[in-house]
């Protein structure tokens, strides 16, 4: 539908959690509905308010993807318009020009992408340089790891691939992302994804740029001792270091704990959470290990909930467009309000959160 159709939705940026994922939501949703914005109050509670690089390269990338017009967006800027036009399919590359996070950029592009041309079979790809391992930020990791494997399971056809390794404060990473147009299918089953079945297995990976690679095995045998102790069992424990290839120094490791759904005996569903961490300087490769450890035992033990608090907040919007639908979460966090009630504010959606009798958080999305 045409931009001029439309009357501009008014944001106020500091609705709610009140960060950048503000920005980010509400431009992939201008961009998907061709909705003009004006966002205001942008940051405003932040240390530095306003649009700082990264959120500004959101601006800018969207508005190349979808030829449109902007007024107000700079560096530090409180206030900007934005008007979108046709989501167009193509090859694109984005330099942040500092380490902000390439993730962050990809998810504003993401969703108008796999939309664009939906009726072609053109492929899209985005290259972004920046950071792939930042604080706050989902890693290449988490992306690759648990949030592609979750858009699969909409029908989304996603890959993503790190080109490069790029820490805070240089950066110097890339990404690459590969996005085939999607087409909603009418008769496409609902995603339900409320029972976690059995334990498969926990991967740990740890790994290094241009560090000791010591601080890998180290990482790891915390993390794996740790898990043993708490009585997971060790058959089920694998652990894997890495060499990283990029600029610039850092660390971080993760881990995948995969279950199969409840129905696994019939269609062998897996389902896998991505806990990340980044190696600090004033923390010992032991004391990173054993946090690792301390994520994957919360999730695991303190409720029965498949979906953590991370991939609930980078579930609700490619639910939404998929059609809609259930699953249970851990814990419900500021940002997947704020996400839901931006979201709600351009589709014709509900969005619900229930807390059920064994604590666990019931996520339904109807359209």
């Amino acid at each position: 539908m045409p931009a001029s159709t439309h009357k501009t939705l008014k944001i106020n940026g500091s609705t709610g959690e009140g960060g950048g994922q503000i920005i980010r939501t509400a431009l992939s949703l201008s961009m998907l509905t061709g909705t003009p914005i004006e966002i205001t109050n942008i940051r405003a509670g932040r240390a530095k308010p306003g649009l700082m690089r990264q959120h500004l390269m959101c601006v800018q990338a969207s508005q190349q993807i979808s030829n449109a017009s902007v007024s107000g967006a700079h560096l530090g800027s409180m206030a900007f318009t934005f008007t979108p036009s046709t989501v167009q399919a193509g090859d694109y590359a984005f330099d942040i020009g500092s380490a902000g996070s390439t993730s962050l950029v990809l998810q504003t592009l993401l969703p108008a992408l796999l939309f664009a041309n939906a009726d072609s079979s053109n492929k899209s790809t985005v290259t972004i340089i920046g950071g792939t391992h930042n604080p706050l930020a989902p890693t290449t990791d988490f992306l690759q790891h648990a949030f592609v494997p979750l858009l699969a399971k909409l029908g989304m056809q996603v890959d993503i691939e790190c080109l490069q390794t790029g820490f805070a404060p240089i950066g110097g990473g890339a990404i690459k992302a590969t996005i085939a147009p999607f087409v909603r299918r009418a008769n496409a089953s609902r995603l339900d994804l409320t029972e976690r079945g059995k334990l498969v297995s926990t991967e740990l990976v740890a790994s290094v740029l241009n560090l000791e690679y010591d601080i890998c095995k180290r990482e790891l045998a915390s993390a794996k001792a740790a898990l043993i102790k708490a009585g997971m069992d060790e058959a089920l424990i694998t652990t894997r270091g890495n060499k990283l290839y990029g600029i610039g120094e850092g660390n971080t490791c993760y881990a995948k704990v995969t279950h199969g759904t409840s129905d696994m005996q019939n269609h062998k569903e897996y389902h896998s959470e991505i806990f990340t961490l980044l190696g600090e300087k004033r923390s010992s490769a032991e004391k990173i290990g054993g946090r690792l450890s301390g994520l994957v035992k919360r999730y695991l033990y303190d409720t029965d909930a498949l979906i953590d608090e991370y991939l609930t907040d980078q579930l609700l919007l490619p639910l939404a467009l998929a059609g809609g639908g259930t699953f249970s979460a851990r814990v419900i966090s500021e940002h997947s309000k704020t996400q839901a009630w931006l979201i709600e504010q351009f589709l014709p959606v509900a969005i619900t959160f229930d807390t059920t009798d064994n604590e666990q958080i019931l996520v339904r999305i109807t359209c």
